[in-house]
């Protein structure tokens, strides 16, 4: 994600947008968050005072992901500005805490008094560090971002169950080290709110337990239909964190229903143009980027630079929808690599609905070559199928003399059982394009619907 190193961008790492992912990188978050507050719920259990602060009072707000809510220059303060010591006292005492509501790091920010956004991200930024510091590598080593070796911050150790303090290589912006968040997993606010839970999860259960009881709060309308009035119903039954945990105490079940509820649908992957009018950075130019892949010529000693000028363009293309992009994807421990690899991250649309043959990855073969792909070209994307993987991919190459020929070959595959291979040349590229910029404007469901992918795919399987 692009953030001004001077200051801090106001989005905020989402446990809840992690636990609707999936992927590698997402998974391996997930355990991280699940192993670190199981250890902190169970010191709150047995009352271990000391526990609690080992696991909280020590953290800072971490300076080097410049998130979060600070003007002008970053500053790591204590945990989203209060201090460490003193969330960790917030929690512990916590009606939430006592009632045994709480059972992941994001209920904090629904249910206890003082704990917001900006503290559930700097925690989760802790603990996911070791993950985001993999990450970060990755990026720099794929970007030329230079690298030096520098004190980590605290890595939550699964193994122990402790935090690790030691030194990584990592960039460096004045002075300070720099950490790299994945677009895929921040939210302008947390997915999990209280407003979203008591209107649509808790007060139609006290609506319920009104008519049943015949209260004063009750109506009958002119159909017979009995009817509470909302209001009254707020006034009777407030909306606050510490009632709302008795709420929840009171009603079985109902927390893990609104969480159940909670999907890409629900909770997307902010696009470009919101995070362009949030973050004030500029929204990928297409053209340049197609440009750039068009200026490189075709032939084997090109062949890399091609494949990172397609993955800038096809990144920018099918964002939000693809992410968490990995180069060299290695497979079957690393005897095969997929050139380009995406998670797909789609709540509706074309790759939404390429979801029902199998496609949670995406992978795409480049071939910078002068004469069409053939045959061994397709089976060697084939085999980087699988019913965990996904079933539908890519191959980018630069010009198809014969696309007609091309398609069929794929669509033998296809026929054959041996997944769905979509071609795209420049030309094709072209057109995609000339798509994303006619819907500029256009709402997020019809940006969800990439006409020529469409047609591609149904060449396969008429």
């Amino acid at each position: 994600m692009d953030v001004d190193t001077a200051t801090d961008s106001r989005v905020f790492i989402d446990p809840r947008a992690i636990r609707i992912q999936q992927s590698d990188f997402a998974e391996k978050c997930q355990v991280l968050l699940v192993s670190f507050f199981h250890e902190l719920l169970m010191a709150i259990v047995e009352k271990d005072d000391d526990r609690v602060y080992n696991l909280l009072g020590q953290l800072t707000e971490p300076n080097e992901t410049h998130l979060g809510y600070s003007r002008g220059r970053s500053r790591g303060r204590g945990l989203g500005g209060v201090g460490a010591g003193r969330v960790a006292n917030m929690i512990r005492k916590s009606k939430a805490a006592e009632s045994g509501v709480l059972a992941d790091l994001e209920d904090t920010a629904l249910f206890i008094p003082g704990i917001k956004n900006d503290i559930v991200s700097d925690i989760a930024t802790h603990v996911l560090r070791g993950a985001l510091v993999g990450y970060t590598q990755k990026a720099a080593e794929y970007y030329h971002i230079p690298v030096e070796r520098q004190y980590s911050g605290a890595i939550w150790n699964l193994d122990s169950g402790e935090w690790d303090f030691s030194h990584v290589d990592l960039p460096r912006v004045d002075e300070s080290p720099l950490l790299l968040i994945p677009k895929s997993i921040v939210r302008f606010e947390l997915t999990l709110d209280e407003d979203k839970y008591y209107n649509g999860f808790l007060a139609p259960l006290h609506e319920a337990a009104e008519i049943d009881a015949r209260s004063n709060l009750v109506s009958i309308l002119k159909s017979g239909t009995p009817r509470v009035n909302r209001e009254k119903l707020r006034e009777k039954y407030p909306v606050n964190k510490t009632a709302i945990v008795e709420y929840t105490q009171q009603f079985s079940g109902v927390l893990d229903r609104y969480k159940a509820s909670i999907s890409h649908l629900t909770s997307p992957v902010l696009t470009h143009e919101q995070l362009a009018q949030r973050l004030d950075v500029p929204t990928p130019n297409y053209d340049a980027l197609l440009a750039r892949v068009k200026r490189i010529p075709a032939g084997r000693a090109a062949a890399h630079i091609y494949h990172r000028a397609v993955e800038e363009l096809m990144s920018a293309l099918f964002y939000p929808h693809l992410g968490n992009m990995r180069l060299e994807r290695e497979i079957h421990e690393g005897r095969k690599r997929i050139d380009i690899c995406y998670d797909n991250l789609s709540s509706m649309g074309t790759f939404f609905w390429f979801t029902q043959h199998k496609a949670a990855e995406i992978p795409v073969e480049c071939k910078n070559y002068r004469k069409d792909p053939r045959n061994p070209e397709l089976d060697q994307l084939a085999n980087r199928f699988s019913v965990h993987r996904g079933r539908v991919g890519f191959i980018a190459c630069r010009k198809l003399y014969d696309k007609d020929l091309f398609i069929r070959r794929c669509r033998d595959t296809a026929l054959d059982g041996n997944g769905f291979i979509l071609p795209l040349d420049d030309a094709d590229f072209e057109e995609l394009v000339r798509e994303r910029k006619a819907l500029a404007q256009a709402s997020f469901r019809d940006k969800s619907m990439y006409k020529l992918l469409r047609e591609r795919f149904d060449a396969l399987v008429s």
